[in-house]
């Protein structure tokens, strides 16, 4: 179980944030937006899971992100998890470059390793509670993802990419490291209770 957050988070705005709307969630794809610990794991109880690395460098943080991060650059690395070779979950994973020198330099050396060996194996990591997202199908964060989807699931219908996303910043050290997973629809309908279980 990961430890509670004792660093102190940057300062932010102290305007309040309008809750953004979120339609209804099927209880299986809650059990997958909920779930706790180790998305990687619970992937693996399906399958061989491997990792494509889709980019990993520095740019331009998405609105969200600096938000959350406070910084309007950062550096970023985009993932396709996939199960017996099939597109699973697209990641993007994103955090300060001052962080890079710190305590999520191994980051930079991670390859085509899973993230949660940084996030669950290490010792004071904290982790902020999930959130969880229904990105709008033609937004800008959405037509990024399916220009780096579509080649690994030439055969996918619209309706079959990814809808559903959660997201949760991990902090170490006073650093933030923001994670967004977003779910192949397929994967929502594996066996909830598997996921439950593993709670």
């Amino acid at each position: 179980m990961l430890p509670r957050r004792t660093a102190v988070r940057p300062a932010r705005s102290s305007r309040p944030r309008a809750p953004r709307p979120v339609r209804p969630v099927d209880p299986r794809a809650q059990a997958w937006l909920t779930a706790p610990g180790s998305l990687t794991a619970r992937l693996r109880a399906h399958g061989h899971v491997d990792v494509v690395v889709l980019f990993q460098g520095s740019r331009r943080l998405w609105p969200i992100e600096s938000r959350d991060l406070c910084q309007p650059n950062g550096h970023v690395r985009e993932v396709i998890l996939r199960i017996d070779g099939r597109p699973a979950v697209w990641a993007r994973s994103t955090t300060p470059h001052r962080a890079l020198r710190g305590p999520w330099k191994a980051l930079l050396g991670l390859g085509c390793r899973p993230l949660a060996e940084l996030l669950f194996q290490r010792r004071h990591v904290c982790r902020d509670p999930l959130q969880s997202h229904h990105p709008k199908r033609h937004s800008l964060a959405m037509s990024h993802l399916q220009t780096q989807w579509q080649p690994f699931a030439p055969h996918d219908r619209p309706g079959q990419t990814p809808l559903w996303a959660r997201s949760s910043v991990f902090w170490r050290s006073g650093q933030p490291l923001r994670v967004l997973e977003v779910f192949a629809p397929w994967v929502l309908a594996l066996d909830a209770h598997e996921v439950a279980r593993q709670r």
